[in-house]
């Protein structure tokens, strides 16, 4: 891996790497926070939104100085391929910046959208290697689009992900536009496909899931998607379904940028950590 640049921060280090991917044919960048003095620490995973990229969530998430203190390593992946050999769309909710956390099945999109590989699979191989991480206690969590990858992979590799929360994701795919625009492109206009990266349908094929950690969701009241494209009092009845966990609180005030993001990520952080457990 090529490291772009290091920066101290809270007695720790933010890098931002950049790697060959096989999963997607590009090059690929991620920040990593790791705390100063750690081995076998923690491992959490951030899953930004549209339009984003691994810079987003770095810069603007303020989660640093909490994960200092927890001793938390947390990894945040850009949002898809880029380049100019990559596909794209001059909409802000498709193509390049929109990944959606899945593998793509459609020409022309097939050949690099391959997220879910890369986030489940390679990138995690890349972090091990690099990083003085516990791959046996791994969390992940996300924002918006983002949200939406942390629900939906967490729930398909549970024996990889241990602790999950996010902040107002897209809770029901294939039942909102966001979700509709980008799954026909990438998965095609077989709706059955589109049922396997759907939080709701996940989780009410899940089984019991009452021994299960408890996951944590916070959403702005004032978020302008909420009623159109987020929809999480779906999300809330297919977890009374199976009888997981959720402790959803609807924030008074707030919208769906990171001011919002950055106000609770402390409470996310604590959450994982009572999940994981701190540096052994």
């Amino acid at each position: 891996m090529e490291i772009v640049s290091r920066h101290g921060c809270f007695g720790g280090t933010v890098t931002y790497y950049r790697h060959a991917s096989s999963a997607t044919g590009t090059l690929m960048r991620f920040s990593a926070f790791v705390p100063a003095n750690v081995q076998n620490a923690p491992l959490l995973w951030f899953l930004s939104g549209l339009t984003c990229t691994e810079d987003n969530f770095t810069v603007k998430g303020g989660a640093y100085r909490q994960a200092a203190a927890l001793g938390l390593v947390i990894v945040a992946p850009d949002t898809s391929p880029r380049g100019a050999d990559v596909p794209d769309d001059p909409a802000y909710d498709f193509g390049q910046g929109a990944g959606f956390y899945i593998n793509a099945t459609q020409a022309p999109w097939a050949t690099h959208f391959q997220m879910e590989r890369y986030i489940a699979q390679e990138l995690p191989q890349v972090v091990a290697a690099e990083l003085p991480v516990d791959m046996r206690r791994q969390g992940l969590f996300g924002h918006s689009m983002g949200g939406h990858g942390a629900l939906t992979l967490a729930l398909k590799y549970p024996q990889q992900f241990t602790s999950i929360s996010a902040f107002a994701p897209i809770a029901a795919p294939t039942q909102v536009p966001w979700g509709r625009k980008a799954f026909t492109s990438y998965l095609g206009s077989d709706e059955a496909a589109w049922q396997d990266h759907d939080a709701c349908v996940l989780m009410r094929r899940s089984g019991d899931r009452r021994a299960m950690p408890a996951i944590l969701l916070d959403q702005g009241a004032d978020d302008p998607f909420l009623h159109e494209q987020l929809r999480p009092e779906l999300f809330e009845a297919a977890c009374a379904a199976v009888g997981q966990g959720l402790i959803l609180r609807r924030q008074a005030g707030y919208d769906h940028g990171y001011f919002f993001v950055s106000t609770f990520i402390d409470d996310h952080l604590r959450h994982h950590a009572a999940i994981l457990g701190g540096q052994s």
